[in-house]
């Protein structure tokens, strides 16, 4: 089963490094975004499986824009990202529509497979 996801955040050095540790794993990146306004067109023009979001973005946070997506139909699993530990409750971050947390010095040891598989939580 391919996976496609959409990588966004602000430093195009961790969407490369991201982009490279997500197709290693056997997910298909298949758009990258630099803020809030066009990780939300490119996830409506996509529809990918799969969302990896910074929470740190120039324009909007990263919490605003899972509770936008979480409103649509659809949405994808999100897997929010930060150089910051989540200072948030595991309840607060999927009340925003939000699958898990990841910080970006952990994500090559993730299981980045399985936080985007339809049967991870």
């Amino acid at each position: 089963m391919c996976i496609n996801i959409v990588v966004v955040d602000d430093d195009p050095g961790f969407r490369r490094i991201a982009t490279m540790l997500l197709t290693a794993r056997g997910l298909r990146v298949v758009a990258e975004s630099r803020d809030g306004a066009s990780a939300l067109d490119a996830v409506r023009a996509h529809r990918p499986d799969g969302l990896l979001l910074d929470l740190h973005l120039p324009d909007v946070d990263g919490l605003s824009v899972a509770r936008r997506l979480a409103e649509e139909d659809h949405p994808p699993r999100i897997v929010l990202t930060s150089t910051d530990k989540s200072f948030w409750s595991p309840e607060e971050l999927h009340g925003a529509g939000i699958t898990s947390f990841v910080a970006k010095d952990k994500l090559v040891d993730a299981d980045l497979r399985g936080l985007f598989e339809p049967s991870a939580s």
